[in-house]
């Protein structure tokens, strides 16, 4: 098969589909491998690694797309990138159409087959695909709460562990999946005192039985978050429901129970968001105020830390990239069906439900598209 991995264009978006390491895979395998000039450089990753590997350069993001019988990227084609995927072309990337009408109107048009890396089920369950950019995005919502808090950056001038004598802050951990848990642990880790709210007993109990003794665990309902908000300082909204809208949990009556000055970080943009007053921001505009509440919801937060984030994302994506490539997306899915569960679009039709209904669109089965 002939892949293509083209350089990133969205707003400070640095990491790249596949390592040098992950391409060498993919030739050793017999494939054909073009990767866009500087594709990689914002990972650590110059030209000449993916030449080593067995890649051939080429200079532009359109020779990339034309040559390419799959394309495999990290985030979503944005608009510039629409007009450049094509009928019967293969997309393998993090889509989250659920929130994207224009995305989804896009690829649908296109005829193209999406398949999304968020959407993709392990063999034992879960989102093999999403973990480690979860994980990745909850050590990171602490690290960015934490600068945000600090006075200098709009905050209440709170440090997150205190000190002797001062006590730390508080951090209220909205969902206890993967990127919640993660979150949990590092501002654990740096002395915070952490609740974490679920809707699973199963879950709350073995963070409860696992994690640090700073870590407390809370049912989620609106009460009980309510009761929380008052003392809070930093919440982290972690919220998934795959690939579908997240629920918004905190809603804008509910930032007067904060104080002036307490910081929100939405991880769940991606999906829409798991705050009524959130709405996606950049790297390099991450932050506003709304009724004094710092918003933070930048929706590409591991493209802070390329290098660790690309690693991650290869160690996971590869095996599926290369049964793909070296079984094609029909006969692969047919063998996986916890890949087959990534299939969003296929030649104009959507094939995952939760999109469909996201924009009242018509469903298809797969089997059927």
């Amino acid at each position: 098969m002939i892949i293509g991995i083209p350089k990133e264009i969205k707003n400070n978006e640095n990491r790249v589909g596949m390592t040098p390491s992950g391409v060498h895979e993919l030739v050793r395998h017999g494939h054909t491998v073009y990767v866009q000039h500087t594709a990689g450089e914002g990972s650590g990753f110059a030209d000449s690694d993916y030449e080593k590997a067995g890649a051939t350069i080429l200079p532009t993001i359109e020779e990339t797309y034309a040559k390419a019988e799959m394309i495999i990227k990290v985030k979503e084609p944005i608009e510039p990138e629409y007009a450049l995927v094509r009928k019967g072309q293969l997309l393998f990337t993090y889509f989250h159409f659920a929130c994207d009408r224009a995305l989804t109107e896009a690829m649908v048009a296109s005829g193209a087959t999406c398949i999304a890396y968020e959407t993709v089920v392990g063999p034992q369950g879960g989102l093999p695909l999403l973990v480690p950019m979860s994980e990745v995005a909850g050590r990171m919502s602490v690290q960015q709460g934490a600068h945000f808090l600090e006075k200098p950056h709009g905050g209440r001038g709170v440090l997150l562990g205190g000190v002797p004598g001062v006590k730390p802050a508080k951090v209220l951990v909205v969902g206890a999946g993967v990127v919640g848990r993660n979150a949990a642990l590092m501002a654990a880790g740096l002395g915070a005192d952490v609740t974490i709210t679920d809707i699973s007993l199963p879950i709350l109990r073995h963070v409860a039985e696992t994690m640090p003794a700073n870590i407390r665990t809370l049912y989620s309902s609106r009460h009980n978050i309510e009761s929380e908000l008052p003392t809070t300082d930093l919440v982290i909204g972690s919220v998934l429901i795959p690939g579908a809208k997240a629920p918004k949990l905190i809603t804008r009556d509910m930032l007067k129970l904060l104080r002036k000055g307490s910081v929100m970080v939405d991880v769940a943009i991606d999906q829409g968001g798991c705050f009524e007053t959130s709405h996606p921001t950049t790297h390099s505009d991450p932050v506003y105020e709304v009724d004094g509440i710092v918003h933070y919801a930048v929706a590409n937060i591991p493209g802070a830390v390329p290098y660790t984030s690309t690693l991650a994302l290869t160690n996971a994506t590869l095996p599926y990239a290369l049964r793909l490539a070296d079984m094609g997306w029909r006969e692969a899915c047919a063998a996986d069906k916890g890949l087959a569960e990534g299939v969003n679009i296929v030649d104009g039709k959507i094939t995952y439900k939760a999109v469909a209904e996201a924009w009242d669109m018509p469903y298809h089965e797969l089997c059927k598209a």
